[in-house]
């Protein structure tokens, strides 16, 4: 059974797709959470549909195109994805690049793939039904639960001051921080939900 500091309390949490460690460690005190994807769009917020990871060379970053809003007044639960570009291909080729050394990537990216892979427009025509799919299998792999109940906390996701954990190029590359949780599940596996706590308790 995963530690919670406040069982109680559902936490809300700004809308984004493959969040950062630093999001999921926000979520870890409380008793569930969820995204609040009812937020009015806004395109200079670019961090709900791109995510960091580490490829060989450094920080990299991915991003899913959206299609234009049919309205300025529109909220991020309106906003469809896009299929520039062939997008699932460059993310699944960049994730195979920067983590098939890991030592968990393969026994996680299967629960990836429909995420990444041809036919995703269809599947997941939303950013938010795509962005939620990934949460689903991350929170699965977390063991954090989703809301189910009333908000009782809405915030920004916490900025933690760094907390190293192995990363496969860190003799190479150094510790860097801030990355998509992707990072760290595809890095440490089932320790994950133990750095989350530790870092959300050292940084209390």
């Amino acid at each position: 059974m995963r530690p919670v500091r406040y069982p109680g309390q559902v936490i809300e949490l700004p809308p984004r797709l493959c969040a950062s460690v630093d999001y999921y460690a926000s979520a870890w005190n409380y008793g569930s959470y969820r995204q609040a994807w009812e937020m009015k769009f806004d395109k200079r917020d670019k961090d709900t549909h791109r995510f960091a990871i580490a490829d060989t060379r450094g920080e990299l970053t991915l991003t899913v195109p959206i299609a234009k809003p049919a309205s300025s007044s529109c909220r991020w639960s309106d906003i469809m994805i896009s299929t520039h570009g062939a997008w699932w291909d460059v993310h699944r080729v960049a994730l195979e690049s920067a983590y098939g050394r890991t030592p968990f990537f393969e026994f996680y990216i299967d629960r990836f793939l429909p995420m990444l892979t041809v036919g995703v427009e269809e599947r997941y025509p939303l950013l938010s039904s795509l962005a939620l799919a990934w949460d689903e299998q991350i929170r699965d792999i977390l063991g954090i639960t989703q809301a189910a109940g009333e908000v009782t906390e809405r915030k920004s996701p916490e900025s933690y001051a760094p907390l190293p954990y192995y990363q496969v190029r860190g003799d190479k590359l150094g510790f860097i921080p801030h990355l998509s949780i992707l990072d760290l599940i595809f890095n440490i596996g089932p320790e994950a939900p133990l750095y989350l706590q530790a870092l959300a308790t050292t940084n209390d």
